[in-house]
C-alpha cells in the first residue's frame, strides 16, 4: 500500500467509524475487522498529526484519482 493510499484509507475509515456503522455496514461481524485495520494504520501515519493534514489528504486523494 502506498502512503497516499494509506492516508486516504485512514481518513475514510475514521469517517466511517464516526458514523453509525449499522447504517453503512450491514454486517456487524465486519465491524471488528474495520476497527482492527484502522488502529495500526493510524499508528503508521505521522501525517495524522500534521497541521496541514486536510491539505495532505486532499493532495493524496487527487494523486489517486484515475487519469483520464
Amino acid at each position: 500500500m502506498t502512503s497516499d493510499e494509506a492516508l486516504v484509507l485512514s481518513h475514510w475509515l475514521e469517517k466511517l467509524q464516526m458514523t453509525d456503522l449499522s447504517r453503512v455496514v450491514d454486517d456487524p461481524a465486519v465491524w471488528a475487522p474495520i476497527h482492527r485495520i484502522a488502529g495500526p494504520l493510524d499508528k503508521a501515519l505521522p501525517e495524522l498529526f500534521a497541521p496541514d493534514y486536510d491539505q495532505r489528504v486532499a493532495a493524496a486523494r487527487q494523486r489517486l484519482l484515475p487519469q483520464d
